[in-house]
């Protein structure tokens, strides 16, 4: 299969490329940078300037309307997310928001949560985090606790419960929560959807987990009585669990074609390395270095297969027409579509995870030693490659665990019989 750009590509190439350029906000070299190692005001501010360039949304669907955002077929939306890359632009603060939260919303929210929210994820001016895991529900998520009481009066939720592993939750602006609202109800039955707004004092409070990297991109938030608005419940009462597995598809699947970028920017820092160092002679570590790159080209294919559809279903914009185009046959004709997205993680997860022991390994002795003297007061400085191998450890474990995409890939693609639960 040829996966090449066509004409029109390349000029949204160029487009993006002189914006970049001439906004280089936030510029990072550091792979492991991230939003809880730079200011937080400037990344907000970041993000704004990419709404204003009309950077943020562009694959969302159209059908509905557009939100202060460009049209880009699937294949711009690759062009965009390399030519990010390139540039050293930083981390997102809002990539929950606009990737997982808004594809949701054009699928399963009504016109006026649609007017309510979209807008401002497109601005950069709203951060989202997402409230589905909880200390006795991670990957088992039909076992959320969290409650969501309706008050008869006004029909206000009031939220109570726990939520864990939340990324960006002191940044953000909202939350999304997977909520019980209906009383006894167990498993996937009686669970909502609720969008609530995380500046609540007294009502929500969250506690940073520190990790193994010495910084805490990961959060608990606890909710205590927190408000939801009746309007903000998506998709209906009861119908979380439809919702949320939607979601999760978009999270476990076409997010990873812009993952993808950056891995093969980490990569090419741990092969210059190996050239550097002279590990790469040492055949067995040039054997697994082969094998790194070959394996990041067959999941780039396989992405690129299994999304790049005549119409992306995420997207509303034009069928792509990259020349060569690429496959022409709907994503839902793929056969086994139900597992795509479970097949994905557990590649990229694997993958990434090997990536990051390499990168300490081809160090050799050298990788137990920090980047500088370590003192008192910065007693845990690591650098790259150092971050990259601790922080991967969880790539197998969050946004479902390896094991639970094998039971859904056994049981809604191969039909084979469930596992006892």
């Amino acid at each position: 299969m040829d996966f090449a750009f066509g004409p029109g590509d390349e000029r949204f190439r160029d487009e993006a490329r002189a914006w970049l350029d001439a906004h280089p906000t936030g510029r990072s070299t550091d792979p492991a940078h991230t939003a809880h190692t730079a200011d937080v005001a400037a990344q907000r501010a970041w993000e704004r300037e990419l709404g204003g360039g009309g950077w943020i949304g562009l694959g969302w669907d159209r059908t509905h309307g557009t939100y202060g955002n460009r049209a880009a077929t699937l294949t711009q939306q690759v062009v965009w997310a390399e030519e990010y890359a390139r540039a050293g632009a930083p981390a997102r603060l809002g990539h929950i928001g606009e990737n997982l939260l808004a594809p949701t919303l054009l699928e399963h929210g009504d016109p006026a949560q649609r007017a309510r929210f979209l807008p401002p994820i497109a601005r950069g001016e709203e951060l989202w985090c997402q409230g589905y895991s909880e200390p006795d529900a991670g990957s088992d998520l039909a076992g959320v606790r969290t409650r969501a009481v309706r008050d008869p009066g006004d029909g206000t939720y009031r939220v109570t419960g726990q939520k864990i592993w939340t990324s960006h939750a002191r940044e953000a602006d909202w939350c999304f929560v997977l909520a019980r609202t209906e009383e006894g109800s167990q498993r996937h039955h009686g669970l909502s959807f609720l969008l609530v707004p995380m500046d609540q004092p007294g009502r929500i409070e969250v506690r940073p987990i520190r990790q193994l990297t010495g910084t805490a991109e990961f959060n608990e938030v606890f909710f205590d009585g927190a408000l939801a608005h009746p309007d903000h419940l998506v998709g209906g009462p009861g119908r979380g669990w439809s919702v949320a597995m939607s979601l999760l598809a978009v999270e476990r699947g076409v997010s990873t074609l812009v993952q993808q970028i950056g891995f093969v920017q980490e990569l090419d820092r741990v092969i210059r390395q190996a050239l550097e160092t002279g590990a790469a002679r040492e055949p067995v570590l040039c054997d697994r270095l082969i094998r790194q790159w070959a394996e990041l080209k067959v999941m780039r294919w396989n992405a690129l297969r299994t999304l790049g559809a005549a119409g992306n279903p995420a997207s509303g914009g034009p069928t792509p027409t990259p020349s060569p185009p690429t496959p022409s046959a709907p994503r839902r004709s793929v056969p086994h579509d139900a597992g795509a997205p479970s097949v994905a993680k557990l590649l990229w997860g694997g993958w990434h995870r090997r990536l990051g022991e390499l990168a300490v390994q081809v160090r050799g002795a050298a990788a137990a030693l920090g980047p500088v003297r370590w003192t008192e007061g910065r007693p845990y400085e690591l650098d790259a490659a150092q971050r990259l191998f601790l922080f991967s450890r969880a790539d197998t474990i969050y946004g479902g665990s390896d094991e639970i995409q094998r039971n859904i890939i056994a049981e809604r693609v191969l039909n084979l019989p469930k596992e006892a639960r």
